[in-house]
Parts: C-alpha cells; structure tokens; sequence
C-alpha cells in the first residue's frame, strides 16, 4: 500500500513552494500581501544605507527576511481566523504552529545577521553639493555677489566710537590715548 499524501488545508506548503522555486518573483505584487512584503523590503533597503550601498550578499539576506515576513503574515492571518487554535480531538496545538514559530525564529536570526542598527546613507562633501544644487559657479564663488552692509557696516550689536571699540567708519578718528 503506497504512503498517503500528506494534506494541509492551512495553504501554506503551496505558497511555500512557489517562493522557494521562482523566489520573490513567484508572488502576484498585486495583492496587498505582496505590497506590504515590497515595503518591507525598501524600508530594510534603506535601513541599510540604500539599495545602491548594499552588497549582494545583503541584499540576498533582504530577500530571505521578506520571504519568511510574507510567509509569517501568511500563516498568521490563517491563525487568527481559525475558531481555535487547539485540536479538540487530541488536545494539542495545532501543528502548524511549530512551523510558524519556526519561521518566526528564522526571520529574527535573519534580521539580527543583518543588523539592528540604521546604517547613515553616505553625504556629499559640502563642495559638492554645492555644486550639485546651484551649478560650478556658486562653488568656485566667482558670480556670487558682495554680502550688503547693513547700517553702518558694525556687527550687530558692536557700539561704534566707544573707548577700545574700533569704529567701521574710515573717516572717524581714533580715540586718543591721553
């Protein structure tokens, strides 16, 4: 007698299936499911100091911790709309709920191997960015025009023509020292 195929009504092995052979390409990026999987992956994206900074074996990691996320919300939300999660004929938990932990257990090992901490995007240097934004000429400083003077040329907040203060003023005198 042949050994019976082992069926699950929870829908899991099928999607499970399709992710492992084609990868991420295999989810309908339609579905709100799918949605929330590509944010997630942006958001790590960027955690990580941008698509353009992160290796290929990060990147790899990303899409091992969006796969076990998707499959988890997947199993979860089948959890939440089950009556209960105990079997009533043999009193025990459900078996699905040790793979679930499982890929709860995978996803954190994959998350904490790529990092609890936000990596800075790299900043352009201030001359470059500079350059970037206003264009060569307000880098070099040849077409930026003289700053105006306010009032009589004095720093705010600067008296002129009191003892031991210079004066801005070239035709003022210089106080005596007698």
């Amino acid at each position: 007698m042949t050994e019976r195929r082992p069926y699950s009504r929870h829908g899991l092995n099928a999607a499970m299936v399709r992710v492992k052979l084609r990868g991420f390409r295999a989810i309908d990026r339609r579905t709100a499911g799918a949605r929330a999987a590509l944010a997630f992956r942006d958001e790590l994206l960027s955690a990580l100091g941008g698509e353009a900074e992160v290796s290929p074996q990060r990147r790899k990691l990303v899409e091992l911790a969006v796969r076990a996320s998707l499959m988890l919300d997947h199993v979860d939300a089948w959890l939440l709309g089950r009556e209960s999660l105990v079997n009533a004929r043999s009193r025990t938990l459900l078996p699905v709920l040790v793979q679930r932990q499982a890929l709860a257990e995978h996803l954190a090992k994959v998350l904490d191997r790529l990092g609890l901490d936000r990596a800075p995007k790299p900043v352009p240097a201030l001359d470059a960015y500079i350059r970037s934004r206003y264009g060569p000429d307000e880098a070099a400083g040849e077409a930026s025009p003289e700053p105006t003077v306010r009032g009589n040329g004095a720093a705010p907040g600067v008296r002129d023509g009191g003892p031991g203060v210079a004066s801005s003023d070239p035709t003022a005198t210089a106080p005596s020292a007698t």
